[in-house]
């Protein structure tokens, strides 16, 4: 697994950020039995920097705490077997699966720390999940299916022993 990690502003979060970011992205590729070595950008920013964001592709003018950018049209979220005929999702010279970009702004990560009444790096951690379940082609447009994603961040933090 590769994961490009990128950080901007001056706010730093208290925990090895780059490390426990690998350790959730590989137990969520662990979780939804991806059969392929995966690359995942992440970038650390600020509410200002990610409330632009939020602006130009979703058209929501406030800030947000993660935004998730999956590179792969899933047939069926968490279904991978399409892609053996897909070389396009496919870095051309490392022969990774590109999952996509994950964006999250490091001041939400606080205040919903506080906010839920728990840790940083629990904040954090279920952040990079949810995300990760969104570059899966997972989503929570419907009660069913927020139900059933929620489950899955619950399983997968629970693996890594990242608890409330």
């Amino acid at each position: 697994m590769t994961l490009i990690f990128e950080e901007e502003g001056a706010l730093t979060l208290p925990l090895p950020c780059e490390e426990l970011a690998a350790k959730v992205i590989e137990a969520a590729l662990d979780y939804v039995e991806c059969p392929y070595e995966a690359e995942v950008n992440l970038l650390l920013t600020m509410n200002e920097e990610i409330h632009e964001m939020n602006l130009n592709f979703r058209q929501i003018d406030r800030p947000t705490d993660v935004l998730s950018f999956p590179m792969v049209d899933y047939e069926e979220a968490g279904n991978f077997d399409f892609l053996e005929e897909a070389d396009e999702y496919f870095h051309p010279e490392s022969g990774e699966l590109m999952l996509g970009d994950i964006v999250i702004s490091k001041e939400k990560v606080f205040s919903q720390a506080e906010e839920y009444g728990h840790s940083i790096e629990r904040e954090y951690a279920f952040l990079i999940a949810h995300s990760m379940l969104h570059l899966f082609g997972f989503d929570h447009m419907e009660e069913e299916e927020r139900i059933e994603m929620e489950k899955k961040q619950k399983a997968i933090l629970e693996q890594l022993k990242i608890l409330r």
